[in-house]
């Protein structure tokens, strides 16, 4: 399976109704083993840290498999909004 920035973005909107998702292929060229992840979710709300990643790794499973390195950030609606506008 060749893995896109498009297919993970839409598979965390899907899976995690994410309202925002950004998703950079980090690979020196670009080759899809290296990704950056930002996702806004209202399913985020209310649980740690450790609990939004484990959801995150949970709904890519099967791509994780084959990325070589992986960095996520994930907020709550409300927690992006007050991001956004410092």
């Amino acid at each position: 399976m060749s893995i896109t920035a498009d297919h993970i973005r839409d598979k965390l909107i899907k899976e995690l109704g994410a309202v925002h998702v950004d998703v950079e292929d980090t690979s020196p060229n670009r080759c899809a083993a290296s990704f950056k992840v930002l996702i806004v979710s209202p399913q985020f709300e209310g649980k740690p840290l450790l609990q939004r990643h484990r959801m995150v790794n949970t709904c890519l499973a099967e791509e994780l498999k084959e990325i070589h390195a992986f960095e996520q950030k994930t907020l709550t609606p409300e927690q992006w909004e007050k991001q956004k506008s410092q």
